[in-house]
């Protein structure tokens, strides 16, 4: 902002629906202010901040006080595509001698702003990519994959080992089981972090490790305004560490005193994303079978800090294990690196690292949602998504989530990408998006260059994920297909009664509804950090409008409008899916009812065939010892022909094969019986010595 704007900053004031409007007439501009909002020459910002119905909804004529904005056909006619931007920006740099890298984009000054709702007025031009990052991108997928076939090959060999009873066949060496564990679970000080830098008309990424962070956020280059780093890091020893020292390092920034916990004026939420079910069960696999070797053990805790440069992490780490009664091994810093099913761990609010470390079983059982034939190669996952910001402009991020947050047409290719390559593509991870979103702009669209609006707007973006917005409703999201499921469900329900089918479709219905709880208990917590955010937001606007600190663009999407937007998403998939939950609910009590009645008729016709049965039996009782007797002493065996035995011999033969058979038949009748009075009878004895 330049002088004259602070001198002279304008007032502002709010209309019926609570929004700030500024009014500018009084404010002097300058060659270096922001265009005014009717400039036709504004261009199109790639940052993707809210969808056009938002954008139409502030173009409506019942919208009083609201700013005017352009129509659609006209701002969609004059936007360029971004490789349009692209090939003007090279044109312009073709006297340079060095070339930019191809992660930095920086803004000419005769190119002006457009603010960040306009997003998806047109969206194939939004979606379209820099040629030379899509190879980049794919080269980099290349390599993920042909290592991950080379560790696939002895993740196999290690499974056949594990899973044979009788003959074994060889384990792998000792170095391919190393390497194996690294490749799922790297060693802490080679965890990749992102470093995103975000200026005026200029953004910047770099990729880093853990044993190097430290070093990043003492400071930030003076054209940044916001420092982003991302460590991909569940709750657990080293993610407490890093949080307590980047915090200690510096003032903490403006304090989220409604969306933070009590005491704890910091943001979190949970984030459901799509893992591959078989990505999920090889991590399981791996964990479980190579904690058990203890051979691997002292290498694998050798390597953990082995590239650590950092000043105090080390250290603080093994101090913070021996303060919670553990050893800072390897296992134990990698395994809040396994994402959690719907039905482990706590749903937020862990109070310590230990609390991430839950509990796992090896095997992975199928989920309802994966009877989706759209959803059928996936598993729904949970994932803690925790902010730290300070006052310097500089944010830490931390999650273990690394599955696919926006759903197309394309989820079963997304998901069969490797894990490490997925935080380059920014149709599937809402980190990389948020990137792209401001990669080619900027703070420049920005409503405020402040941390406080890009955390606002970070956490808003990923708080919502999974859904299909942003690809265009191309691909269901889940509550259509939890409400196809159900449907499913109703339709097993009225089909002919078999034997145990009863007893698995109750089985399915309890882990629809499981399901269903789960992601409703995550959507009510979502809502009540969004509520809180509302409040937390109000306030720092009016501190901003009581200091006079006007927006650095008032043609941008402000913090009140982004958890505005978030918190209508929440709600309406919350409500939907309360209403799916209700629904299963009824469906299986229904289905007990059904059932209930269907076995009444079946009592009804098994009394009348019991009466049948009745008739028959005292027919038989009556005759079949008639039948007996004269069929035995009817019997001549001395009139027989060349047969000189007698009736006692008779006796003797066949009355002891009789004997036989009914003894024989009545052990096997009775011999769990016999076998369980045996084995009370040797229980209830004592020991010898005892006696």
């Amino acid at each position: 902002m330049d002088v004259a704007s602070i001198a002279s900053p304008g007032r502002s004031t709010e209309n019926e629906y609570g929004d700030v409007v500024w009014d500018l007439s009084s404010q002097s501009t300058s060659s270096g202010s922001l265009p005014s909002k009717s400039d036709p020459s504004r261009r199109h910002s790639s940052s993707a901040s809210s969808s056009s119905a938002s954008a139409n909804r502030d173009n409506s004529p019942g919208s009083n006080g609201r700013r005017t904005r352009p129509s659609v056909a006209s701002i969609a006619s004059s936007l360029p595509t971004v490789r349009e931007m692209h090939d003007r920006r090279t044109s312009s740099q073709t006297t340079l001698t060095v070339p930019a890298p191809s992660h930095i984009s920086s803004l000419s000054p005769d190119e002006p702003v457009v603010s960040s709702k306009k997003v998806l007025l047109n969206f194939e031009k939004v979606a379209a990519r820099d040629p030379r990052m899509e190879e980049e991108r794919i080269r980099k997928l290349s390599r993920c994959n042909t290592e991950y076939l080379r560790q696939r090959s002895v993740y196999d060999r290690l499974v056949d080992w594990a899973d044979s009873t009788r003959k074994r066949p060889p384990l792998p060496a000792k170095e391919e089981l190393v390497k194996l564990a690294q490749h799922y679970y790297p060693a802490r000080a080679d965890v990749k972090v992102q470093i995103c830098d975000f200026g005026v008309g200029r953004a910047e990424r770099t990729e880093i490790i853990i044993g190097q962070i430290e070093d990043y956020w003492q400071s930030k280059p003076d054209w940044v305004d916001v420092r982003w780093i991302h460590a991909p890091l569940g709750l657990g020893l080293t993610h407490s560490s890093i949080e307590d020292i980047f915090l200690h390092d510096s003032r903490p920034g403006r304090e989220f005193e409604n969306g933070g916990a009590a005491g704890w004026p910091y943001l979190e939420t949970e984030v459901l994303n799509m893992r591959s079910h078989k990505d999920f069960q090889e991590m399981r696999d791996v964990y479980l079978i190579l904690s058990n070797l203890t051979e691997l053990d002292e290498e694998l805790d050798h390597s953990s800090f082995k590239n650590d440069e950092n000043s105090s992490l080390q250290s603080d780490i093994q101090w913070r294990a021996g303060h919670r009664a553990m050893t800072a091994s390897y296992w134990n810093l990698v395994a809040s690196d396994m994402p959690w099913q719907l039905d482990e761990g706590l749903v937020m609010g862990m109070r310590g690292p230990l609390e991430g470390l839950q509990p796992i079983t090896r095997h992975v059982d199928p989920q309802m949602l994966s009877t989706h034939p759209f959803f059928k190669d996936s598993h729904l996952v949970r994932n803690v998504f925790r902010c730290f910001h300070r006052s310097d402009g500089i944010l830490l991020t931390m999650s273990s989530m690394a599955g696919v947050n926006f759903l197309d047409k394309k989820l079963s290719k997304h998901l069969s990408e490797p894990v490490h390559a997925m935080f380059d593509n920014e149709n599937t991870s809402a980190l990389r998006y948020v990137f792209a979103a401001f990669a080619d702009q900027g703070t420049s669209t920005w409503h405020r260059r402040t941390v406080d609006w890009f955390l606002t707007y970070l956490i808003t973006e990923v708080g919502v994920t999974p859904h299909a917005q942003r690809q265009g409703f191309n691909a269901p999201d889940l509550e259509l297909a939890y409400q196809a499921v159900i449907q499913d469900l109703k339709r097993r329900r009225h089909a002919p009664w078999r034997k145990n089918e009863t007893v698995k479709l109750v089985r399915d219905y309890l882990a629809c509804i499981d399901e269903l709880t789960i992601i409703k208990l995550i959507c009510q917590r979502q809502v009540e950090l969004f509520k809180g955010m509302q409040q937390d937001v109000r306030k720092f606007e009016n501190e901003d409008n009581r200091e006079r600190r006007l927006p650095d663009n008032p043609n941008g999407e402000s913090m009140r409008e982004r958890v505005k937007w978030a918190l209508t998403m929440v709600k309406g998939r919350h409500d939907s899916i309360e209403r799916l939950l209700i629904d299963a609910k009824q469906s299986m009590e229904a289905l007990f009812q059904l059932r209930s009645i269907e076995q009444n008729e079946l009592a009804i016709v098994n009394d009348s065939q019991n009466k049948a049965i009745l008739i028959f039996t005292g027919v038989t009782i009556v005759f079949l010892p008639l039948s007996f007797f004269t069929s035995y002493y009817g019997m001549n065996l001395s009139s027989i022909v060349d047969t000189p035995r007698t009736e006692g011999y008779f006796w003797k033969v066949c009355g002891s094969i009789a004997l036989f058979i009914v003894v024989v038949v009545s052990f096997a009748s009775f011999r769990h019986h016999l076998k369980h009075m045996w084995h009370g009878r040797r229980q209830a004895k004592p020991p010898s010595s005892m006696v």
